[in-house]
């Protein structure tokens, strides 16, 4: 899952998994990461929930979307496999039942 316009100030992973870990209910949540400056180490603006679950993955983006998440309403989507913009960064996987970082199986995008 895709998490958009984060606080670029506040909201940190922890901010993230709290907002999100109540949607596990049909699995866990794997991980829940926000993207990151490499030079700053701030915020850029956006992050990513992965769930073992389908169905739980899709309760956090009904339910998530439009929500004021550290005083922002945040947009939350489906991830596209591959970024769906075409850069082909490396990552791979992606979207419903790709393969994330850790290499282990989730939904949700990664």
């Amino acid at each position: 899952i895709c998490v958009l316009s984060l606080s670029l100030l506040r909201t940190e992973n922890r901010d993230l998994e709290d907002a999100f870990s109540r949607f596990a209910k049909s699995g866990r949540l794997v991980e829940a990461n926000v993207a990151t400056d490499r030079e700053t180490g701030r915020s850029r603006g956006f992050g990513f929930v992965k769930f073992e679950s389908k169905q739980d993955a899709d309760d956090a983006v009904a339910q998530m979307d439009g929500a004021d998440l550290d005083g922002r309403n945040v947009r939350v989507n489906v991830s596209r496999p591959g970024g769906g913009r075409g850069r082909g960064r490396g990552r791979g996987g992606g979207g419903y039942g790709g393969y994330g970082r850790g290499g282990g199986r989730g939904y949700g995008g990664g």
